[in-house]
C-alpha cells in the first residue's frame, strides 16, 4: 500500500518575484458601497458630480473605447521537477534484500524492491492494495489485478470483478515466471499499485535492513516533468483539476499545462500557544504541449512562473480603468467627449485586466471618446 509522502521532488529554485494582476471589480464595488471620493480616487477612479448634466470643461486627455479580449490572470512561483513525491510503505515484515536505486525508472511487472528475496512487483491502477487477492473474491481491486495480468501477456480468464479459478491459474503462471511459490493467491504486500510508471526519487531503507509492516522503503514520483506550486487557500478556486495554465520556463519558453492534482497541506504549528498550523494548497501541473515538454527536459530542476487565468472575456468594449467614474447617485460611468462638449454616461463595468475594464452602456460603441485624467 502506498502512503502519501512529503512534497515536491528536489529543492525549489530561487523564488521569482510574484506578479499579481487580480481583477479589481470587487474593489470597485466596495468603493461604490463604502462611498467617498477619497476611496474612489484611491482606485484611480474619478468621481462625477452629476451623471445627467454636461461637464463644465473638456478633460485634459481622451481615449477611445476599443474592442479587444481581456484576460485576468495571476502569476505565481513554481518548481519544475517530477511532481509530488510519494512514499512506498512495506505491508510485510522481513529483510530488505533488494531495492531500486534513486533515479531508476520502474514499470509494470518490474520489482520495486524485494523482501526475503521475493520481489514486490509494481502494477498500474488507482486502488491501493488492501487485502490478499484469491479465489472467490470480488471487487474493483480484482479487476485491477486482472487488467495488469492481461497487459503482461497472461490469458485464459475474463477481466472483470470476479477472482475465479481461471484467474488463480493465471496468477500461478505469473508466480512461476517470477520464480516464487505458485499459490494462486496474491498476498498483501507483494504488489504495489500506482497510476503509472514511476521514477525512484530517494531510497529510505538500506539493503539488508529489517523491515516491519508500515516501514518506509523508498520515495517515488511520476516519470514526466511536472510543476509544483503552493497557493494560499484563498486562491484555491483558480486551480481546480483540469484548469489550463501557462508555465514560463527559465529561457522564457511558454509551455501549456493543466492542473492534474490539488492537495491541501496542513503543517502543524510549534509548541508555543501562538504557533498555529499553516494551511497551503499544493498544485501539481502537467505539461501538455510537445514544445513545452521538450524545453522542460533541458532542466533537471528549475524555478518557473505559472500563470493562472481567473477570467477571460472575448471581443468586448474596454476603456482605461482611469476613465471609469464613480457617479454621485450611484453606479459607474464615463465622461463621453463629443466635439467641444462632454456628458456623463452610466456604464456597467465587467472584467478588469491589464489596466483596462470591460464596459457596456447605452450609446457606448467602439471609437467613442472618453475623458481620462492627466
Amino acid at each position: 500500500m502506498l502512503g502519501a509522502g512529503g512534497g515536491p521532488a528536489g529543492p525549489r529554485g530561487a523564488k521569482r518575484a510574484r506578479r499579481s494582476r487580480r481583477g479589481r471589480l470587487a474593489l470597485a464595488l466596495v468603493v461604490l458601497i463604502a462611498g467617498g471620493a477619497a476611496a474612489a480616487a484611491a482606485l484611480g477612479l474619478g468621481r462625477a458630480q452629476d451623471d445627467t448634466a454636461s461637464a463644465p470643461a473638456l478633460p485634459p486627455k481622451t481615449a477611445e473605447v476599443d474592442r479587444r479580449d481581456l484576460k485576468d490572470s495571476k502569476s505565481t512561483d513554481g518548481s519544475l521537477g517530477f511532481g509530488t513525491s510519494r512514499t512506498a510503505i512495506s505491508r510485510i515484515g522481513g529483510t530488505l534484500t533488494g531495492v531500486a536505486e534513486a533515479g531508476d525508472t520502474v514499470g509494470r511487472g518490474k520489482a520495486l524492491y524485494e523482501v526475503d528475496d521475493v520481489p514486490v512487483t509494481l502494477m498500474y491502477g488507482p486502488t491501493p492494495a488492501y487485502r490478499a487477492l484469491k479465489s472467490g473474491l470480488e471487487g474493483d481491486d480484482v479487476r485491477q489485478l486482472e487488467r495488469n495480468l492481461a497487459a503482461l501477456g497472461y490469458s485464459g480468464f475474463t477481466v472483470d470483478e470476479e477472482f475465479t479459478d481461471l484467474t488463480a491459474d493465471a496468477v500461478k503462471e505469473w508466480q512461476e515466471d517470477l520464480g516464487v511459490k505458485e499459490t494462486g493467491t496474491v498476498d498483501l504486500g507483494r504488489v504495489v499499485f500506482v497510476p503509472g510508471e514511476v521514477r525512484v526519487d530517494s531510497v529510505e531503507a538500506e539493503q539488508g535492513a529489517a523491515l516491519a509492516p508500515g516501514g518506509k522503503v523508498l520515495a517515488y514520483t511520476g516519470t514526466g516533468k511536472a510543476v509544483t506550486v503552493e497557493l494560499e487557500p484563498a486562491d484555491q478556486d483558480m486551480a481546480k483539476e483540469g484548469t489550463k495554465v501557462e508555465v514560463v520556463l527559465p529561457d522564457d519558453t511558454v509551455a501549456k499545462g493543466v492542473v492534474e492534482d490539488v492537495t491541501t497541506v496542513i503543517t502543524p504549528g510549534g509548541n508555543g500557544e501562538d504557533d498555529e498550523a499553516e494551511t497551503t494548497v499544493e498544485v501539481v501541473i502537467g505539461l501538455t504541449d510537445a514544445k513545452g515538454r521538450k524545453a522542460a527536459d533541458s532542466y533537471a530542476l528549475a524555478a518557473v512562473d505559472v500563470e493562472f487565468t481567473a477570467g477571460t472575456r472575448e471581443d468586448v468594449l474596454t476603456v482605461p480603468v482611469s476613465a471609469l467614474l464613480a457617479l454621485s447617485e450611484g453606479g459607474f460611468g464615463v465622461e463621453v467627449v463629443e466635439g467641444t462638449a462632454t456628458r456623463y454616461a452610466p456604464v456597467e463595468p465587467g472584467l478588469f485586466a491589464d489596466g483596462r475594464v470591460e464596459i457596456t452602456g447605452d450609446g457606448i460603441t467602439e471609437g467613442t471618446k472618453v475623458g481620462v485624467p492627466e
